[in-house]
């Protein structure tokens, strides 16, 4: 029989129940306790806590993410811990005003659409038996054959919380893509996943021009706050410029530019700029960082959402902090793979480890 223990979270009060087998942060969120949160995988630190009481299980949380200066000390990455008793953690639960806070439910969804939109890259739809609200920018975590989890950012409007859409890039090897996705999974297939998560998301309180900065697939969740700014366009005549740029190697890369380019002349708010690094395209050619910061040598009141790998997510808030822009209006997501992980390369906040 699973033990379960009660968790209190300060400074909020609130007490949640937590297997023994379970990890506080799922604990939580699956009971809308709102802790922040991004790999879920115990890499990135996002979801750092302190134990104020009880003892815990520290799991399989990254050296680089957790010093053991800081184990010392008596933090906890949440996301990898299991409590061993009755426990008492001290969180950053802080929620900007005009985010919702969606409790984290199992679901099951049915395969729509697999289809490849660029070399090694497959856009993913599942029908979901019931809704999962989520915000726009968001993420799921896929539930392998093997029963492991993978997560990936949610690509389509919150309007439709009945269908997810994932844009899948090809790892070789790994055991979601290679020897999943990319191998055995068909249209008609049912797949476990588990929702929403993630504190990269849409902000409706900062009312500001938008700069939308992905790499590869790291254009996903932007595909998500464009989807939901173009409802609010529609609700609220939404006016602010909102510029959004891919950046890839090549064209063969640049999926959805079709329809970014349509939308380019339908919305008169909206800025569609492809960075590619190795050949032209409409007269430009870079990597995104250097095109960014040639249209934008002051970025100062805007908001920026960014999105990646690591290492493109990092340069890009260098560019846009040496062009006045403050920490606090960058929100920002990278994505590691499992040697990431693995060797604490790139170590930043707010990774999703996908391979």
């Amino acid at each position: 029989m699973t033990t379960t223990y009660t968790v209190r979270v300060e400074p909020l009060g609130a007490e949640v129940s937590c297997r023994e087998d379970q990890t506080v942060l799922d604990a939580c969120l699956r009971e809308g306790v709102w802790l922040p949160h991004a790999c879920t995988h115990g890499t990135c630190g996002t979801c750092k806590a302190i134990v104020l009481d009880g003892d815990i299980d520290l799991g399989s949380a990254s050296p680089f993410a957790l010093l053991d200066s800081e184990r010392e000390e008596g933090c906890a990455l949440l996301c990898v811990a299991r409590p061993r008793g009755d426990l008492v953690v001290e969180g950053e639960v802080d929620i900007e005003d005009g985010v919702e806070v969606h409790p984290v439910r199992d679901h099951r969804g049915r395969v729509v659409t697999l289809e490849e939109v660029a070399p090694d890259v497959r856009r993913v739809v599942l029908d979901l038996t019931r809704p999962m609200p989520f915000n726009a920018g968001q993420y799921v975590q896929l539930v392998l054959p093997g029963g492991d989890t993978r997560p990936y950012s949610i690509a389509n409007s919150p309007s439709d919380p009945r269908r997810i859409e994932l844009h899948v890039r090809r790892h070789p090897g790994g055991a979601a893509t290679d020897r999943w996705i990319f191998k055995d999974l068909a249209v008609g297939d049912e797949v476990a996943l588990s929702g929403p998560y993630g504190t990269f998301s849409w902000r409706p309180a900062r009312d500001k021009p938008v700069l939308l900065v992905g790499t590869g697939t790291g254009l996903a969740p932007l595909a998500s706050i464009l989807a939901q700014l173009g409802d609010t366009a529609a609700a609220a005549g939404w006016e602010h410029e909102v510029v959004l740029y891919h950046g890839v190697a090549t064209k063969d890369e640049l999926y959805d530019r079709e329809r970014y380019e349509r939308l380019q002349q339908e919305l008169p708010w909206f800025s569609y700029r492809p960075a590619v690094s190795r050949e032209p395209v409409n007269g430009r050619q870079g990597r995104v960082t250097d095109l960014l910061a040639k249209d934008f040598p002051r970025a100062s009141g805007r908001v920026a959402y960014l999105c990646g790998s690591p290492r493109a997510v990092e340069d890009t808030m260098k560019v846009l902090m040496r062009a006045r822009l403050f920490p606090r209006d960058i929100l920002r997501e990278g994505f590691f793979d499992s040697a990431d992980r693995a060797s604490g390369t790139h170590v930043v906040r707010s990774p999703l480890i996908r391979r």
